[in-house]
């Protein structure tokens, strides 16, 4: 491993940052871009010959001049490790709602938990494939973050065939304590994965971005499953159950199509 340092004299702020991120991404031997703004300092630590990567830097314009060249034992970077470890915690977090709002969503004859438990599945499988984006390219992050898009589409298309089935069947009314209980056990839950993700350095990059709107979709739907557990027991009716069943799977497609919108 190699480690190389540029000087950018015009790179003053993350615009820059980006714009050299998108040039030099392709470049199969870079394995971590170090940007230190305030001090115009680029370090690019990567294999094989400098000439590619010096080449792009100079294209730009942006004042880019090689300052040094060494070899390097360093293969871990703090960044990417940070992301490992912020997106692991997440991934365990919405996991084991998975699993207690399904089993509870069961339990209680809720589509509402079932839908959210869903939701919440599909976001640990979109945490787990951020996972193998870390420190990947920008062309490899946005192909992740279509991925995550088109899964959390099937993912709701499923979901409305079952909210028909229960609609037009004769189901029990669920539990409406049961529902607000566990649904304020993970508004908690998520706020807090929330929270981690944004104090992520990474959080601009597509991949990140797709796990933030994940999770702010999950927060709406924990609310809105408890709304819908006192209007079950208000109006005795499974009725806004079922409604809040649709509004979920709707907010997963608008969560999708944002993430195809980044991916692009």
């Amino acid at each position: 491993m190699n480690k190389t340092i540029f000087e950018i004299t015009k790179m003053d702020c993350p615009s820059e940052e980006n714009l050299i991120r998108m040039k030099l991404d392709g470049i199969s031997n870079i394995a971590n871009l170090d940007f230190d703004i305030p001090n115009r300092k680029l370090t690019v630590f990567h294999s094989g010959q400098i000439d590619q990567i010096e080449k792009s830097v100079l294209e730009l314009n942006l004042g880019g001049r090689k300052i040094s060249t060494e070899q390097t034992d360093q293969t871990e970077f703090i960044e990417n490790a940070n992301q490992k470890k912020l997106l692991w915690t997440v991934l365990g977090i919405n996991f084991a709602f998975f699993l207690i709002e399904m089993t509870t969503g069961l339990i209680s004859k809720s589509m509402g938990l079932v839908a959210d438990s869903l939701d919440m599945l599909a976001d640990s499988f979109v945490y787990g494939i951020s996972l193998f984006a870390v420190g990947a390219t920008l062309t490899r992050k946005k192909r992740i973050a279509k991925l995550a898009g088109y899964f959390q589409i099937t993912l709701a298309i499923i979901g409305f065939v079952e909210v028909l089935r229960r609609f037009f069947g004769d189901e029990k009314l669920p539990d409406f304590s049961t529902m607000i209980i566990v649904s304020i056990f993970a508004l908690i839950a998520n706020g807090i994965c929330l929270y981690i993700l944004q104090q992520s350095k990474s959080k601009e990059e597509a991949h990140m971005k797709a796990s933030m709107i994940f999770t702010s979709n999950d927060v709406i739907i924990n609310l809105g499953v408890i709304i819908a557990g006192i209007l079950v027991n208000w109006l005795s009716s499974n009725k806004p159950d079922l409604i809040i069943g649709t509004i979920v799977f709707a907010l997963v497609i608008q969560g999708a199509f944002r993430i195809l919108k980044l991916s692009k």
